[in-house]
């Protein structure tokens, strides 16, 4: 399946709009908080352990939202965007949410 942050595909003719897909993942209750506690004894470094739990959480978004779009029978996702957002009383989760537009191609 063809994916991208793009509205069209180079070289392809969008010939169906099939409708809005998402996918969305949840991090666990603490993750944020211990990131942000991290963050102090890292001064200037990175920290590999978080950067591989939110690109996991960004894969699982997008790989829910490509199902979707296979469903509905989509050749590609266009116009995909990705958001991060803390929820939780604590600001204790992350939400990554994946959105497009499911479509048919030439």
């Amino acid at each position: 399946m063809i994916t991208t942050t793009t509205h069209t595909v180079d070289g392809r003719q969008i010939r169906q709009y099939l409708g809005l897909v998402t996918g969305e993942a949840i991090m666990g209750a603490n993750v944020i908080r211990d990131f942000m506690a991290g963050l102090t004894d890292l001064v200037g470094g990175r920290s590999g352990t978080y950067e591989s739990k939110f690109a996991e959480a960004r894969e699982t978004a997008l790989q829910e939202m490509e199902e979707e779009a296979q469903r509905k029978g989509a050749d590609a996702v266009v116009g995909i965007d990705i958001d991060y957002q803390v929820l939780g009383a604590r600001n204790g989760m992350l939400m990554v949410t994946a959105t497009g537009t499911a479509v048919k191609i030439e």
